[in-house]
């Protein structure tokens, strides 16, 4: 499961850009076999009150938290490129709008994590490509 969590301030995305960004996010993971529920996106807007960086009010800017567990990247290769194609995905709703930005992505043990009591099915197996094509999770 990819879970974005989305700090921002307040006012910068409308619900169609958050829509949009959503959907985005969804493809990027969608496009390797990850089923579509596994993508959780959660926008927070905050207050300039409350919403610091570097001891300062943080007024157009945005914090990704986004933690990996369905899939781990292999070695500091694959994570550099993970980090320049998250960089590219998120640049039209941050970079592109003159927008500060930053991101981190943990990557958390498969075996702490279970959907609706199941264990996940392994990456790339005929189970998961099952969960992909109902988009839901089913016994397997």
């Amino acid at each position: 499961m990819p879970l974005w969590t989305v700090h921002h301030s307040a006012g910068i995305y409308s619900a169609h850009d958050k829509r949009d960004f959503a959907r985005d996010i969804t493809s990027f993971y969608t496009r390797i076999g990850l089923p579509a529920f596994y993508v959780v996106v959660v926008f927070e807007e905050h207050e300039a009150e409350s919403f610091w960086i570097g001891g300062e009010k943080a007024k157009d800017s945005v914090r990704f938290v986004i933690e990996h567990i369905a899939v781990h990247s292999d070695g500091a290769g694959q994570r550099r490129g993970l980090s320049k194609a998250i960089h590219r995905l998120v640049a039209p709703y941050t970079k592109d709008r003159g927008l500060y930005s930053e991101f981190h992505v943990d990557e958390t043990p498969r075996e702490l994590w279970m959907v609706d009591g199941l264990e996940p099915p392994p990456f790339g197996s005929t189970a998961e490509g099952l969960w992909a094509e109902k988009n839901c999770p089913v016994p397997y």
